[in-house]
């Protein structure tokens, strides 16, 4: 069952509270810190509450769940952008880049070919980040940490992609800080600015390491309708 929308509304302003608290407690602007409010699984009942606090950068896993509730309530509601955090297929990068307005998942060639190509297409820019498999976890998406460079080099010599930055999903068995850290250090070295990283058990962790934008789901909405990893 979904919360109330003043439960919702509450937990996104203590959310905001604690991004904020972190940032400056690292000596960062709290508005350098963007929380992508993951929407995964839920619907507009969830959702709305969220949309009439204000709040209107949204993060999904799956290109099709988001095809199928987003346009509805871009119409409804002006400003919304839109993240896709989850893996991409090849064969989803058309609807990819029409839906979103940044791409978090960005980790092989073929998909960054594919996203390339739907871009001309589209005559649309999408923000793009690297998805950095920073455990080298064999069953999670991910460039490996030592390919990254010879990927950024493709996207941008070859391909002429802008990238932004670099996104991780540290292994949930570890300390998460020392994968923020690797990443932080990962994305000076290659001259990027932005780092999506952070989730609900530890966003303010990766604050402090530099995060840029959080992916904040299960904190905001509370327990998922559908069964899914946390967010």
């Amino acid at each position: 069952m979904t919360d109330d929308p003043h439960s919702i509304q509450s937990r996104l302003a203590d959310v905001a509270r604690r991004i904020a608290a972190a940032a400056q407690s690292a000596g960062r602007d709290p508005a350098s810190v963007l929380l992508v409010a993951i929407s995964k699984s839920f619907g507009e009942e969830a959702i709305i509450p969220v949309l009439e606090a204000g709040h209107r950068t949204f993060g999904e896993n799956r290109v099709q769940e988001a095809r199928a509730k987003w346009p509805a309530l871009r119409e409804r509601y002006p400003g919304i952008e839109l993240h896709l955090v989850g893996a991409l297929q090849s064969n989803k990068a058309r609807d990819a880049v029409e839906l979103f307005d940044a791409i978090h998942s960005i980790d092989r060639g073929k998909i960054a070919t594919a996203v390339a190509e739907e871009m001309a297409r589209q005559g649309k820019v999408v923000k793009l980040f690297i998805q950095v498999n920073t455990g080298e976890e064999p069953q999670k998406a991910g460039v490996a940490p030592r390919e990254t460079s010879r990927l950024l080099r493709t996207c941008r010599d070859e391909l002429g992609l802008a990238i932004a930055g670099l996104m991780c999903i540290p292994p949930h068995d570890e300390e998460p800080g020392v994968h923020f850290a690797f990443l932080s250090k990962l994305a000076a070295e290659l001259g990027l600015g932005c780092l999506s990283m952070g989730m609900s058990a530890d966003f303010e962790t990766a604050v402090a390491f530099g995060a840029t934008h959080v992916r904040v789901g299960s904190e905001i909405f509370g327990l998922r309708p559908l069964h899914s990893p946390p967010a």
